[in-house]
């Protein structure tokens, strides 16, 4: 309550003070609108990130199942809070885009034309509805399980959050979007779980040594929040400035207040946690809440300051360029220079959310073998330089030159496909995270679920268990290729976020099942004998052989009104451009699966040896018994044949 307090009037007079409350020169909303939005904001956000800081607390953070179901508890009370936000929002927005007041007798028509025919519409339409859900999922559940669906589920409501406002404009759209999502779930992870330690506490469901342990685990999560609230701060900032100087613009100067907010946030909120962690812990309680409240006020005041900014132009609006061509028509980008080996690694299109996933996959990576390494126990080098390598080539792969000539020629977005689906799932299979995970993290022996057991959960579950099965693994790794390419969801990864973010992460699970059930360590599946598991690779080198021909020699091209209207003026046609893609899919395609053949074949002849040495070892150690009764056999034979009668 105190941070909605003082969020509200920081929000209302920072947008006036930049002009965002001013009455539009055409079609004006009127009075309730424009002051209303602002205040549906900072609610909306509050709400969401208390709803999300509760599943958190659930999910993972606090010690105790009556603790967890009180969690449960206050994420859907906040859940509550956030659909009726969020649908206020809704209708506040829909009257700001039309311009109609509310009292207009229009409106009830315009809405409903918002909310179905407009894409902004339609996205901020699931927002209340994946909120309600969140609600319900919360009520239902009991358990940390529950709570990582209600997550899940929230994620969607974020995802389509980050597709307005801002992010919603022309020129670098998918950058902006990714951004806001990364911005979004890093602020709900950040300040949720300190709101929801405040409501336990108010509910007197949490004691003080349960807070002294939520508040050592809830600090890890903040640290890796603050990360990725920074990381996606900067993007979006240099995406709404068009130069430094623009800092002295009222929208700059409201960008640099909210940046120093931050920094002191982040200051005094781990001095906070330091100085009541170091206390007795008869007195956790007491100390948590009035520091607390200085916390949850500071967020209050940044979260104000981010409605406004929200609220408020800024200086790089997303203009079209002097000179429009038909690829920023299509994509919002301008036309990179005609590929070749340098610009594929000179050219970036930065995607903040795989470049932060991949630089923390970087550190949690290096941080887990040198705690191996502190303890005395042993972690084979040649997999810590093969995990790094899958990362930088991830990194390169979703944000430079593949992916920016991926958008453009469909042989470009064949290369990424390839190098996603089948390259660098060969180096995280080498690498084995699963297996060194378990052993570097530690395990709780509370009634909580820390990461190790979520590991666990995830990898010893049905639907782990499912597509990690060898034949599905196969046949999704293969079928859903020819599902992606010969539906709209190809296209639908061309002209949005989250298809495209649901591209690379599926090909790159699909491509990482694949090749553990054939040459993996990690757990969470039962590999088949080395002659079926040769059987599967070939089939699949057949199957990629016969997609990438079919590709060569089809007339027809795919999404036609993508790569055939983009007006390039360097390179082959669309179509024969399709037939080079096509040539990487079997090309490229299949030195991966020798390299997987190869594999196969060595760990065929090294568990055939290491059989080998068990039955000799056994033989030292008893006698060769399946040699002794065959020297009998022929002794029984050879008196036979000289008319002996045979020993009995």
């Amino acid at each position: 309550m105190l941070g909605v307090l003082l969020a509200l009037p920081i929000a209302l007079v920072a947008a006036a003070w930049t002009g965002a409350l001013q009455p539009a020169a055409l079609l004006d909303a009127g009075p309730i609108t424009r002051f209303g939005l602002p205040i549906v904001d900072v609610l909306d956000d509050i709400a969401a990130a208390a709803a999300v800081g509760g599943l958190l607390l659930a999910a993972g953070l606090v010690p105790t199942r009556s603790t967890q179901r009180m969690a449960l508890v206050v994420a859907s009370c906040a859940g509550v809070a956030w659909t009726i936000a969020a649908t206020a929002k809704l209708i506040l927005t829909a009257s700001n885009t039309m311009g109609l007041p509310l009292s207009d007798p229009g409106f009830a028509a315009g809405i409903e034309k918002f909310v179905t025919q407009l894409e902004g519409g339609v996205a901020l339409s699931v927002v209340p509805i994946a909120a309600a859900i969140v609600v319900l999922v919360a009520l239902a559940s009991s358990t940390p399980t529950g709570a990582g669906w209600g997550l899940a589920l929230s994620s969607v409501a974020l995802a389509a959050a980050a597709t307005l406002g801002h992010s919603a404009s022309a020129t670098g759209h998918h950058t902006a979007v990714v951004a806001m999502f990364v911005h979004l779930v890093g602020a709900c992870a950040w300040i949720g779980p300190l709101i929801g330690m405040v409501a336990l506490w108010a509910l007197r469901a949490i004691d003080g040594r349960q807070l002294a342990v939520t508040l050592r685990r809830y600090s890890t999560v903040a640290l890796w929040a603050c990360v990725a609230v920074a990381i996606s701060g900067v993007a979006n900032g240099i995406l709404r400035l068009n130069s430094v100087s623009d800092l002295g613009t009222k929208y700059g100067l409201l960008l640099l207040a909210k940046t120093i907010g931050f920094a002191v946030l982040i200051g005094c909120g781990a001095a906070h946690r330091r100085w009541v962690l170091r206390g007795p812990i008869r007195s956790v309680g007491a100390v948590f809440w009035r520091l607390a409240a200085v916390e949850i006020a500071m967020m209050g005041a940044v979260s104000g300051l981010a409605v406004a900014l929200a609220s408020s132009a800024p200086p790089n609006q997303g203009l079209p360029p002097a000179n429009i061509t038909a690829a920023w028509l299509i994509t919002g980008y301008e036309l990179p220079p005609a590929p070749n080996l340098a610009n594929y690694f000179t050219q970036w299109w930065p995607d903040v959310l795989f470049g932060t996933l991949a630089l923390a996959g970087l550190v949690v990576y290096w941080a887990w073998y040198l705690r191996l390494r502190r303890r005395g126990d042993h972690w084979p080098a040649l997999r810590l330089a093969s995990w790094t390598t899958a990362m930088v080539v991830f990194a390169w792969v979703t944000s430079g030159g593949p992916a920016v000539y991926g958008h453009i020629l469909f042989s470009g977005h064949m290369l990424q496909h390839m190098l996603l689906a089948m390259v660098i799932p060969l180096f995280l299979v080498a690498s084995a995270p699963i297996t060194l995970a378990l052993r570097a993290l530690p395990t709780r022996h509370d009634q909580s679920r820390g990461p190790r057991e979520w590991i666990l959960t995830l990898v010893h579950s049905r639907w782990a268990q499912f597509f990690a099965n060898p034949i599905v693994a196969a046949c999704n790794f293969a079928g859903s290729m020819i599902v992606f390419y010969y539906t709209p969801a190809f296209e639908y990864s061309l002209r949005t976020s989250v298809g495209h973010a649901a591209m690379v992460i599926h090909f790159t699970l699909a491509g990482y099942l694949f090749a553990n059930a054939l040459v993996g360590i990690d757990p969470g599946v039962k590999r088949p004998t080395y002659p079926l598991r040769l059987v599967l690779l070939l089939a699949t080198m057949a199957f990629h052989a016969f997609f990438g021909v079919t590709i060569m020699s089809s007339d027809n091209l795919f999404v036609a009104d993508w790569f055939g209207w983009m007006g390039r003026p360097w390179g082959a046609s669309a179509l024969d451009d399709q037939i080079q893609g096509g040539e990487i899919a079997w090309g490229i395609g299949e030195i991966p699966t020798f390299l997987l053949a190869v594999f196969v074949a060595y760990g065929w002849a090294k568990s055939d040896e290491r059989s080998a040495r068990r039955r000799d070892r056994q033989a030292d150690r008893a006698g060769d018994r399946e040699l002794q009764d065959y020297n009998a056999m022929l002794a029984k034979l050879a008196d036979t044949d000289e008319g002996k009668p045979a020993s009995r």
